[in-house]
């Protein structure tokens, strides 16, 4: 994947890093149908590239992004409703929330929080993986002051975040959140200094590059979500059975013989079986 600009956002290559920067700034990055187009398709590419380990999302400018632009949200309210969800019976549907196809992206998706999330910036970076937070970024929910409700998903996902009162006090208020108190809420999970967020997160991902077998990455972000609405024994008898899996992989092996040989790793691609 080469470095390329899309009408809305920037896609480069950053290391092993696949890096995406919505670029609306004189908007505050508001989220326009393009920017939903342009921003599934690099992540969709990024996915697929085993020379990807992971993705980073950022804003250019000043802000992460201030939410649904003012135009498509005036066509939202003004009797243009979004279309119905496809039917729970399909398990390969999206689900009925912006950005939750994220949540299959079988590699880590870091949401770098360079200012403002709000709105549907907010649910953008509710629903990566991980959140690095500049020390000028904040959140807030703004929902309710628009006449709207805890929607895309924001009322099963943040209370599993940072707790049912907290989210509640987040949705009801609608008030700013800074970096801060973000970190220690968990909603954060760092905050970096002005403009090192975004290689705060390249950081991270090169580390895990070098450490980590891929598999091993996508199947604990599969489990880590699915587990989140299942009971707990359906849960440890679906751990069992995949760590059993795990231990005749190559993979396994290959941590094993790294870590007597002490030398670095060297795990198969995750397009590789």
């Amino acid at each position: 994947m080469t470095s390329q600009e899309t009408r809305q956002i920037i896609v480069e290559r950053r290391g092993s890093a696949a890096l995406i920067r919505l670029n609306r700034p004189d908007k505050l990055n508001a989220l326009t149908d393009a920017m939903f187009a342009d921003l599934r398709v690099a992540i969709d590419a990024a996915a697929l590239d085993d020379t990807v380990t992971g993705i980073v999302i950022t804003g250019e400018g000043r802000a992460f992004s201030a939410g649904l632009d003012a135009s498509a949200l005036l066509h939202a309210v003004s009797g243009n409703p979004p279309p119905e969800a496809a039917s729970q019976e399909d398990p390969e549907a999206d689900l009925p929330a912006l950005f939750s196809y994220i949540l299959r992206v079988p590699k880590p998706v870091i949401a770098a929080v360079n200012g403002v999330a709000a709105g549907g910036g907010f649910v953008l970076a509710m629903m990566c993986d991980l959140r690095f937070a500049a020390e000028a970024g904040s959140f807030t929910t703004i929902f309710a002051r628009r006449g709207l409700i805890s929607e895309h998903g924001t009322s099963w996902l943040l209370p599993r975040l940072i707790g049912t009162s907290r989210a509640l006090d987040l949705l009801w208020s609608s008030r700013r959140v800074d970096a801060a108190e973000a970190l220690r809420i968990g909603l954060a999970d760092r905050v970096l200094a002005d403009g090192t967020e975004v290689e705060a997160a390249i950081a991270y991902l090169e580390e895990i590059r070098a450490t980590a077998a891929p598999r091993s990455i996508a199947t604990m972000k599969q489990l880590v979500y699915r587990h989140l609405s299942q009971a707990m024994a359906p849960a440890f008898h679906e751990a069992d059975a995949r760590t059993r899996e795990s231990l005749v992989h190559p993979d396994a092996r290959e941590g094993v013989d790294s870590f007597i040989e002490r030398r670095p790793p060297n795990f198969a691609p995750l397009g590789q079986k």
